[in-house]
């Protein structure tokens, strides 16, 4: 058996997450379908780490084993054709058995882009809109509260997974050059269940009330849930990078 790790890239708005549901209808549903098709046998995967509905991915990463030799470019185009158009898979490279598309991982990337214009576009199928005037510079003040290693709790939606701790390497809060967009971007060792999206939540809630940015802190030390804002819309949240590789680097590029 030979294992293979398979890099691929989806818009989430159609999907009931990446992860099997006893609904169905999952970004895992359809690749495990076009790899059943394509090996003639059924495959079992295990992703780097889950989205949710309405969650898009620029690079997600899979890994599963077979017996079945795979010719790299002729299984791309082959799984490309199988797939909806809406996933598309870019790569794939042979791996070692110790290789473990989550537990391997040292770090992950997401992006939430925020329309921030008196205008809704009918172009922005990936982006939370927001009328309201949000200032990045004390976005970026409030989010450098929550860098280093901590206890999440505050920004964790309820799930069986116990884990709270996580450690966040980077993040910053910027205005796109046309200034219709606030873009977010948080690098982090892992990230808890809705941990992102309560994070721009509580972002959202302390520019609308007018809150000191140390607020963000006080609400991290409170570790309670009820403190932080509302976990914010799906449809402008994008996994940008799963990292099998020390991030120094990954973090310099994104400094530049």
């Amino acid at each position: 058996m030979t294992r293979y790790a398979l890099h691929f890239l989806y818009l989430g708005k159609n999907y009931r997450g990446s992860q099997k549901q006893p609904e169905g209808n999952t970004i895992q549903d359809e690749i495990e379908k076009a790899l059943c098709t394509l090996i003639k046998t059924k495959i079992g995967t295990i992703f780097s780490g889950r989205t949710d509905t309405g969650v898009s991915a620029y690079h997600q990463v899979l890994h599963f084993d077979t017996d079945y030799k795979i010719n790299k470019y002729k299984f791309i185009n082959s799984m490309n054709g199988i797939l909806p158009e809406d996933i598309r898979v870019f790569d794939i490279e042979e791996k070692d058995k110790t290789f473990h598309a989550q537990k391997s991982a040292k770090f992950r990337h997401y992006r939430y882009l925020i329309r921030n214009d008196l205008i809704k576009s009918p172009f922005d199928t990936n982006a939370f809109f927001y009328r309201y005037k949000l200032n990045e510079n004390r976005m970026n003040e409030a989010l450098k509260y929550l860098q280093g290693e901590h206890d999440f709790s505050a920004f964790k939606s309820q799930s069986e997974n116990p884990a709270k701790v996580c450690n966040i390497y980077y993040t910053n809060a910027k205005r796109s050059r046309d200034e219709k967009y606030i873009i977010i971007d948080i690098v982090g060792d892992r990230f808890l269940y809705n941990m992102v999206r309560t994070i721009v939540g509580t972002l959202l809630l302390i520019e609308k009330d007018n809150l000191e940015p140390l607020s963000m802190l006080s609400i991290l030390k409170s570790k309670n849930r009820s403190n932080a804002g509302a976990t914010a819309d799906a449809i402008g949240l994008t996994l940008v990078n799963v990292g099998y590789k020390d991030c120094s680097d990954y973090l310099k590029q994104l400094n530049t």
